[in-house]
């Protein structure tokens, strides 16, 4: 399949309060944020014209900044309106939405206190990240070679650039050996989460998902808890050994890109794909269509 790169489009990003053409979109080779990852940055999705949870992915962009220790110039509300506006430019209704914020090229070094902020906001479509067909059926994952680290180790409450790169290796590495994505472990040895997404684990009609105490509590983790919950079902929170796996029937992951994703297998383990991962992804994907209150 040929790819378009993605300095390469026709559009318009948002870039430190004016839009700029998409091509023309570009930071300097020795930017801070490149050689440092002093970057922070979200993944949204607007459906019908809406993004959902706007303002929550927003406060947490601004959060990450603060625990990488710098400042936004723009607040929340401004930066939920050039969001919005980012769409509204580039004619989209039904998009993903990438706001980005990191240090400048002013210093080069470890510290940079002396670097300009910027933020950028993109915009483009995307559909489901992972083949319908392979959806429906539930995903395969591997083990990711490397785990969550501890927050004594790394700022693992923000959604910061750096903590993916072991994502990315994890995820080639996955994808190479023909699987979909890989479910990583925590640095205590407890199931944490897959290379993009939250984790859900069904046993006895009870839904179990690993504590986000060294990864991110997802907005859309937190959307299918409410409706699972407004559903009647129970919903427990807490440490998972890997060698509960061949309790559980069924498992599903979610996420901005992944949504509600069944999953059909994590190593030698396999899972079916059930009345409550499915009901769950059919209720997420009414909810933020607009088509179903939220709890």
């Amino acid at each position: 399949m040929s790819l378009v790169p993605f300095d390469d489009r026709d559009g318009w990003i948002w870039l430190d309060g004016q839009f700029t053409p998409w091509r023309e979109a570009k930071v300097h080779v020795l930017t801070h944020g490149l050689h440092y990852a002093s970057a922070v940055f979200e993944g949204e999705r607007m459906y019908g014209g809406e993004i959902f949870k706007l303002t929550e992915h927003t406060e947490r962009l601004v959060k990450s900044a603060e625990i990488l220790d710098f400042e936004i110039p723009f607040t929340v509300a401004q930066i939920d309106e050039a969001c919005k506006a980012t769409c509204a430019r580039n004619a989209l209704r039904d998009c993903y939405v990438r706001p980005i914020a990191w240090r400048g090229s002013e210093t080069i070094g470890v510290s940079a206190h002396d670097s300009r902020i910027h933020l950028a906001i993109a915009a483009w479509d995307w559909p489901s990240y992972f083949k319908p067909e392979e959806k429906a059926r539930g995903i395969r994952l591997a083990w990711a070679k490397y785990a969550r680290p501890s927050p004594q180790t790394a700022p693992t409450g923000s959604k910061a650039a750096g903590l993916y790169m072991i994502c990315t290796i994890s995820k080639h590495i996955a994808e190479r050996e023909g699987y979909a994505d890989a479910m990583m472990l925590d640095w205590r040895g407890f199931l944490a989460e897959a290379t993009g997404a939250n984790a859900f684990f069904v046993r006895d009609g009870v839904i179990h998902t690993p504590t986000p105490d060294c990864f991110l509590d997802g907005i859309t983790r937190r959307s299918v808890i409410a409706l699972a919950r407004a559903k009647g079902l129970e919903v427990v929170e807490r440490h998972i050994a890997p060698h509960e796996l061949p309790g559980f029937s069924e498992c599903f992951i979610t996420g901005t890109a992944a949504e509600v994703t069944p999953v059909s297998q994590i190593g030698e383990h396999r899972f079916t794909p059930g009345s409550i991962s499915l009901s769950l992804m059919d209720d997420f994907a009414r909810l933020v269509r607009r088509q179903l209150q939220p709890a």
